[in-house]
């Protein structure tokens, strides 16, 4: 027997080792003890030694933590990935902060910004010299650039929201084949653990990796089941902090999306989700991006209606602007503006810059929103305000995503310490069970020696 329970620990000694690199993988040890005792004439005697189980090593408080913060890090890096995107299709570079009241703002050359100051410069040139050819031509190129950036923007922002959604999409349907998996194994482990609570301890592993998995998609909780401890109930919650079954044992409530709401549960109800790759894309989509669209879009607004007012005073003579398409992503000058007909004033003599010195000075004009317009500040300001947003908000996700990854890493050492696998305690062990092996090898020969010479005494 002895030698069966060193056997057994040599075994798992090396699996350990195997596994040094294996995150998913709790280190394992060898239950072992008397199987019991006998009666003799000279009183009870000890049957010896065998393997009662394979204990895995872990700590459930801390795997549920690193479910928790695994999910909470998962959300943040979404949400910085998006804004980075969203950062990038709008064609400004910003290092905002939150703590600080500044943000500093870098713009490429074709950038909104740039586009709107060259379209009032143009605007100053041609109230400078009226007639002249060549600053109306620059004066429409310019407006052209000032529209098609924007609409270019609106429409890079409008894919990336509907990619958000795509992911949300892939991301949901990945969780429900993850809800699958966690069912699955419940099964198997309740079936092989009906007389040895515990001892399947490879397919735990298993679910542990699943169930870190599934966080990464969407915020989850796992309790054991009180009828049977050897499978777990996966939940998530509702608006009341209410749970929502996603996996009862071998049941699976599968998750639902339809392009708002993530619903689960039977019946199926509307997720409150709080962590998850699945709550920071949504997040990002619905917030600061739609705010950005958004504030672009007052700004396009404002462009039109103040612009058309300063170009056509009397409403007679023709607008600039198309005052029909007022949002960033239509607006655009009307195709009966030519650099021909590009009015400086509104009927005056050739040298009359009354039209084009009005829109030029609307520039430095300070709109109010509580006055009935669409943006406050000057035009340069609203746009400064929005590139900033996204700034702030990005820069708000990035301390995020370091704070979170710092305690993520924190709580993932912590469970390392409990479950990982030690190389030198490993090769300590190892080389102890080879040692009582030997020893118990040693016993079984001096005792084979032994009724060998009692044999040959018997023949003699």
């Amino acid at each position: 027997m002895a030698l069966g329970v060193q056997t057994t620990q040599i075994q798992i000694a090396g699996k350990n080792l195997a596994n040094v690199d294996n995150p998913n993988y709790a280190r394992q040890k060898v239950v072992y003890g008397s199987p019991g005792t006998y009666q003799t004439p000279q009183g009870s005697q000890d049957l010896g030694l065998t393997v009662k189980s394979i204990q895995s090593i872990r700590d459930p408080l801390i795997d549920a933590q690193v479910v928790r913060e695994t999910g909470l890090s998962a959300s943040s890096t979404a949400q910085q990935s998006a804004l980075q995107k969203a950062q990038a299709d709008l064609g400004q570079t910003v290092d905002g902060s939150s703590s600080t009241n500044t943000t500093s703002t870098s713009a490429t050359s074709s950038a909104i910004g740039a586009a709107m100051t060259s379209l009032f410069n143009s605007f100053s040139a041609v109230a400078a010299n009226p007639t002249d050819s060549g600053s109306r031509a620059t004066l429409l190129a310019n407006a052209q650039t000032l529209t098609d950036q924007m609409n270019s923007v609106d429409s890079r922002l409008s894919q990336l929201q509907s990619d958000l959604t795509t992911q949300t999409s892939t991301d949901v349907a990945s969780a429900n084949t993850l809800l699958n998996q966690i069912a699955d194994l419940n099964k198997q482990i309740g079936q092989a653990e009906i007389n040895n609570p515990g001892s399947a301890v490879d397919l735990r592993d298993q679910r542990q990796a699943a169930l870190e998995s599934l966080a990464q998609k969407i915020s989850i909780t796992a309790a054991n089941d009180p009828s049977n401890p050897s499978e777990i109930v996966v939940s998530a919650k509702d608006g009341s902090g209410n749970p929502v079954v996603l996996v009862n044992k071998t049941t699976v409530n599968a998750l639902t999306f339809n392009g708002t709401t993530v619903s689960g549960g039977s019946p199926s109800t509307a997720i409150a989700l709080d962590g998850g790759s699945i709550q920071g894309n949504l997040t990002a989509r619905d917030g600061a991006i739609q705010t950005l669209r958004d504030n672009l879009d007052s700004l396009a607004d404002q462009l039109v209606t103040s612009v058309n007012k300063a170009y056509n005073p009397t409403g007679a003579t023709g607008d600039f602007f198309d005052s029909t398409k007022t949002t960033a992503g239509t607006i655009t000058v009307l195709s009966t503006v030519t650099p021909a007909n590009l009015k400086a004033s509104d009927g005056g003599a050739a040298g009359d810059n009354t039209i084009a010195a009005a829109v030029a000075a609307l520039s430095n004009k300070k709109f109010s929103v509580a006055g009935g317009d669409s943006i406050d500040g000057s035009f340069s300001d609203s746009y400064a305000d929005a590139v900033a947003n996204i700034g702030q908000s990005l820069s708000s996700v990035d301390e995020a995503v370091t704070d979170q990854n710092n305690i993520l890493s924190l709580v993932t050492s912590q469970r390392q310490s409990v479950s990982g696998v030690s190389l030198d305690e490993e090769m300590t062990n190892l080389m102890t069970y080879q040692k009582a092996y030997e020893a118990s090898s040693r016993v079984i020969s001096i005792i084979n020696d032994l009724l060998q010479n009692l044999v040959n005494l018997g023949k003699n």
